[in-house]
């Protein structure tokens, strides 16, 4: 006679596999904040060292740092408004890393979409601002996604260092945009600090009523928000999780990972174009030079 299991017994292994699969799901779940905060505790402390070790008060700091970014609704408003384009940066990391690529150079993206959007904003002086700011941060970002998507093709198709070739390139970025700001595009005023021309007022990003933060926080939020879906909700976005994992099985399932890397790094690129954007048309208001 074939052995029979209860139906207690049934529900009992039930119960345990569920149980163990939710069990899995939260520890995927809380990975994405222990991870990250476990690792802000432990640069905190390291640095807390540091400070004891020249004699000062880490405690004291943390306070005046504290009081600096969050003390007041002043203060709040100030880091608000400079970490809009962080947002933007940040994601020049943060989707090449899907990939499994460490490209860090985002800083060449950041100063040549300022300097692109300052020279857009200068040549369309006159036109209706609605179109110039648009223009300026289609330029912005075109700017910095051919600049990193650079980095990209040179990973896929010449198997180079993209954390070194993206370094590197900020460099001569930054050389480019001191020649553009020293040269072509120099404001003749602008005699100690080199500087392109101011933007007209009506071509500068405005604030949010009723806050001194201008729109870019917006603008990278959103970009944050479309970042999350196109990786978790589209082909796109599970392809490039799939290359991360392994390019290798990715190219085994016929997955096109070059264009993949070098669409998501350009991608990365125009957020940073972005953020440089912002930088000119909603603090400085030109491109300067550096020195």
């Amino acid at each position: 006679m074939a052995d029979t299991v209860s139906s207690p017994d049934v529900r009992t292994i039930l119960d345990a596999r569920g149980y163990r699969a939710a069990l899995e799901w939260t520890a995927r779940r809380a990975e994405a904040f222990v991870i990250p905060l476990a690792a802000m505790v432990v640069g905190m402390v390291l640095f807390s060292l540091f400070i004891l070790a020249v004699g000062k008060s880490p405690v004291q700091l943390y306070e005046t740092m504290w009081r600096g970014g969050f003390g007041s609704w002043f203060s709040i408003q100030n880091s608000l408004s400079r970490g809009a384009p962080l947002l933007l940066a940040a994601l020049c990391v943060a989707l090449p890393a899907r990939l499994g690529l460490v490209v860090i150079g985002g800083e060449g993206a950041i100063v040549l979409g300022g300097v692109a959007a300052a020279a857009i904003g200068v040549a369309l002086n006159g036109a209706p601002s609605f179109l110039v700011i648009l223009l300026m941060g289609v330029g912005g970002a075109a700017a910095g996604g051919i600049w990193i998507g650079v980095v990209g093709a040179l990973r896929h198709y010449r198997a180079v260092n993209e954390t070194i070739s993206s370094l590197l390139m900020a460099y001569i970025a930054i050389a480019l945009m001191n020649h553009l700001v020293e040269g072509p595009l120099r404001d003749p005023a602008s005699l100690n600090k080199p500087s392109t021309q101011p933007l007209a007022d009506i071509y500068r990003i405005g604030n949010i009523p009723g806050m001194e933060v201008h729109w870019g926080l917006v603008v990278g939020i959103l970009a944050c928000v479309l970042s999350w879906l196109l990786i978790e909700k589209t082909r796109w976005g599970f392809a490039a999780r799939i290359a991360g994992g392994n390019v290798r099985a990715a190219q085994v399932q016929g997955l096109a990972v070059g264009p993949l890397i070098v669409g998501f790094t350009a991608l990365a690129g125009g957020f940073a174009g972005l953020a440089g954007m912002l930088e000119v048309a909603a603090v400085a208001g030109r491109a300067n030079g550096s020195a």
